[in-house]
């Protein structure tokens, strides 16, 4: 089966957020555009994430000085952090990369480009969502980082200088305001640090069903087949080999998660792109309310209301794309949400695990392919996707319509690598 070029303006490959948003905004510009996933919409790795909407994202996960709490993390069964004994050779040059890009010179260069894609993400989400009947899929919210140790919970740490900097807006509470907005929350936890003026979503999943059926509303298509290979442009259309069979575009986009790479491999192009493996676990009747999204700062996991109930995600397991899950990470989330929430009805767990795509840098890889013509990169975006979905689907839709050049997204470029 082979469709004509002049069928398809762009071809998206990748149906999670990145490539939903992405393929609206486009559609939204008048263009033709199929998206390519064999999976049903955001039913990988952005159906798992824990709803929050940052506008504010700028701390990069590479710190000054991270480094020396790794040991302990790795050693404590509960840390946020995991790597499988077989993987740690090849994982090996990414740790070395991921150090080196917290350097403090590195900092704000990174938080500004990160800063750039998820500035103004939640009102953006509003915006698209408005119309599709679906609106109450985002609201608004508070980011509530808990502390157990009061002192712990300061605004003079390296991250929250950051955000300050940029003017994020945040405070410092002590218990009794903490219990004033989480209610149900421990006793056991002395402070906490609010970042106001956020978004968060009871169902991640639904909220990208409900753009990609404004975008087929729009002519977009969605063709369930999985992209084999890819072909740039020769003068007669990019090409897309699929097990479906051969379809041409003028462009394609490239939103494939932790799988791009794959399709990037007949080009020479070797990236640093890694599967940071998360898990959530989904308390059904959980018997509480959680007011806004929740982390523990000092052990990474954030508790989340969801339609389905209580959601418990976090942690970093790097095991390859292909090791099978360990559920037991999931599991242990019933222990920790317990001390968070300690009416917390753990009785129904349902377990999940998907990849994050994580470039050592924080940042994704968006714009041009070296040495391959009119295929755009739109990838990488590591714990950030659903945030930065609605930014990176505007800077896509101007690359591709050249309203911008590659100059001007250079934090982002694939030549950082090369």
């Amino acid at each position: 089966m082979t469709l004509p070029e002049s069928r398809i303006d762009v071809a998206v490959v990748g149906a999670g957020i990145i490539g939903v948003c992405t393929a609206l905004e486009l559609a939204e510009r008048g263009m033709k555009v199929t998206i390519f996933d064999p999976a049903p919409v955001c039913s990988k790795t952005s159906y798992g994430n824990a709803g929050v909407i940052s506008p504010w994202t700028c701390v990069p996960q590479s710190m000054p000085g991270l480094w020396k709490q790794v040991p302990g993390w790795l050693i404590d069964p509960d840390g946020p952090v995991s790597i499988r004994p077989g993987y740690l050779p090849k994982l090996l040059p990414w740790v070395l990369r991921f150090i080196a890009a917290g350097r403090p010179e590195r900092l704000d260069p990174v938080a500004d480009a990160l800063f750039r894609l998820s500035k103004g993400s939640v009102e953006a989400y509003k915006k698209r969502l408005s119309g599709t009947g679906k609106e109450q899929l985002v609201q608004d919210s508070l980011y509530v980082h808990v502390y157990r140790n009061r002192n712990s919970a300061s605004l003079d740490h390296l991250g929250w200088q950051l955000r300050r900097s940029r003017q994020v807006p945040v405070e410092l509470i002590d218990k009794v305001s903490l219990k004033e907005i989480e209610p149900d929350i421990s006793d056991d936890y002395e402070a906490a640090i609010l970042i106001k003026q956020q978004g968060r979503t009871n169902d991640p999943a639904g909220v990208g069903v409900a753009l990609a059926e404004k975008a087929l509303a729009k002519g977009a298509s969605h063709i369930q087949a999985k992209v084999q290979k890819i072909y740039p442009d020769n003068g007669a259309g990019c090409k897309l080999v699929t097990d479906q069979g051969e379809f041409r575009a003028k462009k394609i986009v490239l939103a494939a998660g932790i799988w791009s790479c794959e399709l990037l491999k007949s080009f020479g192009l070797k990236l640093p792109l890694e599967a940071e493996r998360g898990y959530h676990l989904v308390l059904r009747n959980p018997g509480i309310t959680i007011n806004n999204s929740v982390m523990d700062a000092e052990q990474k996991y954030v508790a989340s209301l969801m339609a389905a109930g209580v959601r418990v995600a976090g942690t970093a397991e790097f095991a390859g794309l292909d090791a099978a899950p360990n559920y037991a990470r999931a599991k242990r989330f019933a222990n920790q949400a317990k001390k968070l929430f300690p009416q917390l009805n753990c009785e129904e767990p349902d377990e999940w695990m998907g990849s994050r795509p994580s470039f050592p840098d924080s940042l994704p890889c968006l714009g041009e392919i070296p040495g391959v013509r009119n295929i755009i990169a739109a990838f990488g975006h590591s714990h950030y996707g659903l945030g930065m979905a609605p930014g990176t689907s505007e800077i896509v839709a101007d690359y591709v319509t050249q309203r911008i050049t590659g100059d001007s997204i250079s934090p982002y470029s694939i030549m950082r690598f090369q």
